[in-house]
């Protein structure tokens, strides 16, 4: 389903059944279910680069709660669940997103299986989407925790929610959601909820093991595109230049990434620069290829299951990405990842591992925000151009001369608005 039909059914449609459903749920009366949640199941449908961004909240509710986790997501996305291995396979639940009736269809057989499973508590961990709310409101839980709206104008998805957590625009993403579990650990009722503080040391997302076999078979993808690769010898530079349909203000251009591809392949003669992307990208990056035209500068999108993304970050050195889902998945490995910004902001949605985010911080950025539903009325990103290649050149040579420490601490690097 096209991004522009899901906000047109989530508004529409979305508003109406928020007000049914209400009714409907006011009228069945509190559910039966234990005094402390067992079977907890969260909702992040769209974003793939959440799962490891709420990775902190599941642990919590793992390590505190000690309930049993589930996890409802959209079936293309279901894989960056895999990563962590946080939520169990037999605890994954999906739902198809490629038209109306089929996301309609699963969305009835959810709320079957939930009442089925007896899930008791609900977390929706997306940002006022008016489909998991109504999810959440019809599952049958005792509990259900999600953002709510309180004097906020727009934004109406319903009065559902049983413990209505206050979203806080000036503190990251994961410490939301990390309040959330605080809001069903509160031992009385709060409005709102959660009055609590949370620290950095509590959104750390751990690093995944990887065995030496799963690196070994990266190095042999490498190896199909760039013969004369040897691991020993040859540091690799990892260019992403994709990121989400939700929101393609976000993507710097095609050839800033080209220009930066091919200065990092010619200053250094040990570095090979590969452009990753998914299979339906190969194509453009096989363009970009053959635009550069340096030997080591080489295509490497559709060449692997997002499951081998933390082996390839393990054998690379550095990542250079757009503001999307490789940023996050980045985190859970040692690789320095360098990130682009421009829409939307670090202070909230920078990557939880080894980074360092750039942003031009102009005056009308960040434009996507929970009020406005990740919608944006830009039509020119500056905010994106702003970042010159010659820039992100430099935070690159910092890593590869050894100039930059790598910690796993969060950076946030700025640029001047006079670039």
């Amino acid at each position: 389903m096209k991004l522009r039909t899901m906000r047109a059914v989530d508004y529409w449609i979305g508003i109406p059944l928020c007000f049914l459903c209400t009714l409907l749920v006011r009228l069945w009366g509190k559910p039966k279910g234990p005094p402390t949640p067992q079977r907890l199941l969260f909702i992040e449908l769209s974003e793939m680069g959440s799962t490891v961004i709420a990775n902190p909240a599941m642990q919590k509710a793992k390590d505190e709660l000690g309930a049993e986790i589930f996890f409802l997501i959209f079936e293309r996305n279901a894989d960056s669940l895999r990563l962590l291995n946080t939520v169990s396979e037999a605890n994954i639940i999906t739902i198809r997103e490629t038209g109306i009736w089929v996301l309609l269809l699963d969305s009835f057989r959810f709320l079957l299986w939930a009442r089925k499973a007896k899930i008791d508590t609900v977390v929706d961990l997306e940002l006022f989407s008016r489909c998991s709310a109504v999810l959440t409101g019809l599952s049958g839980a005792k509990r259900r925790v999600g953002f709510y709206r309180f004097h906020c104008e727009g934004l109406y998805r319903g009065e559902m929610m049983t413990h209505r957590v206050n979203y806080n625009g000036h503190i990251h993403i994961a410490k939301n959601f990390v309040c959330m579990i605080n809001a069903l650990l509160s031992p009385e009722p709060q409005v709102p909820y959660s009055k609590t503080y949370v620290s950095d040391e509590e959104i750390r997302v751990p690093i995944r093991d990887v065995s030496e076999g799963e690196k070994e078979y990266v190095r042999g993808l490498v190896r199909e595109v760039y013969p004369d690769y040897e691991p020993e010898f040859n540091r690799i530079v990892l260019i992403n230049p994709n990121s989400s349909e939700l929101l393609p203000q976000r993507r710097w251009s095609q050839d800033n990434f080209a220009t930066l591809a091919g200065m990092v392949a010619r200053e250094w003669d040990d570095v090979l620069v590969l452009i990753t992307g998914s299979r339906s990208e190969r194509e453009e990056a096989l363009r970009m290829q053959e635009q550069i035209g340096h030997p080591r500068f080489r295509s490497f999108a559709g060449m692997h299951k997002l499951m081998a993304l933390p082996a390839l970050y393990n054998i690379a050195a550095v990542l250079v990405t757009n503001d999307s889902g490789p940023a996050h998945f980045s985190a859970i490995t040692p690789i320095r990842s360098i990130v682009l910004f421009g829409p939307e902001t670090p202070k909230l949605y920078g990557s939880l591992g080894n980074t360092e985010s750039i942003t031009a911080e102009l005056s009308c950025s960040p434009c996507v925000t929970a009020s406005n539903q990740k919608n944006t009325a830009c039509n020119d990103a500056v905010c994106m151009r702003m970042i010159t290649p010659e820039r992100v050149l430099e935070s690159v040579r910092g890593v590869l001369n050894g100039e930059s420490a790598l910690h796993p601490d969060m950076a946030q690097l700025t640029i001047a608005a006079s670039l």
